[in-house]
């Protein structure tokens, strides 16, 4: 199996770590969507990072839409999504926080390297800010009542997407988002990344 995509790409990390952590051996080829336009579109011509190629050569996409592939081909016994209905609605609320944070952390960053600045529009740059602040708001709200898991036996897909998302925030946008007003992320994502799965997969 091969995960094609750049780690700075906090989807196609999560993607990576969680496959770690659910023993499922891979191969991570880093091709760039914009470097590599061309060396990517002969994977699939969507140029979607990330994208996997199965075993049999199927190519998938979509983050989210991978690691469901993985949890089910997982021989481990291992799972990072939990079962009841009470634990999956926190998780999948966790998740969606932060994916919307990279997703806006993501406009942001495009906004700003990729289009000329005479064309940046500052009102639509601000309302995607409120955004990202609105979603690791939410995330700060629910770890200082339920702080998450952060050791390779019990870490769960929302944990990675939480600590991976601050980190791309951070590393990304440095000072858009206040670390002292975030105190409970900024202590997850520092143990989420000092457990051994993290550090295989760094973010460069």
């Amino acid at each position: 199996m091969q995960l094609i995509g750049m780690p700075d790409s906090p989807y196609v990390r999560r993607v990576a770590i969680s496959l770690k952590l659910l023993g499922l051996p891979f191969e991570h080829r880093p091709i760039s969507v914009f470097r590599a336009f061309d060396a990517f579109s002969a994977i699939t011509p969507v140029v979607k990072a990330p994208t996997f190629v199965c075993d049999d050569g199927e190519v998938l996409m979509d983050s989210t839409l991978i690691l469901q592939y993985a949890e089910a081909i997982a021989v481990s016994g291992r799972s990072l999504v939990p079962s009841g209905r009470a634990a999956m609605q926190l998780e999948l609320r966790l998740i969606g926080l932060a994916l919307a944070a990279c997703e806006k952390s993501v406009q942001i960053v495009y906004e700003r390297n990729l289009r000329p600045p005479e064309k940046q529009h500052e009102p639509w740059v601000e309302r995607v800010r409120g955004q990202l602040a609105a979603a690791y708001r939410g995330l700060e709200g629910e770890l200082r009542t339920r702080p998450l898991t952060a050791t390779s036996a019990s870490i769960s897909q929302a944990d990675v997407s939480v600590a991976v998302a601050w980190q791309f925030t951070q590393a990304l946008l440095p000072g858009i988002v206040g670390e002292s007003e975030h105190a409970a992320l900024v202590a997850h994502t520092l143990a989420a990344e000092a457990l051994p799965e993290f550090r295989a997969c760094p973010p460069q």
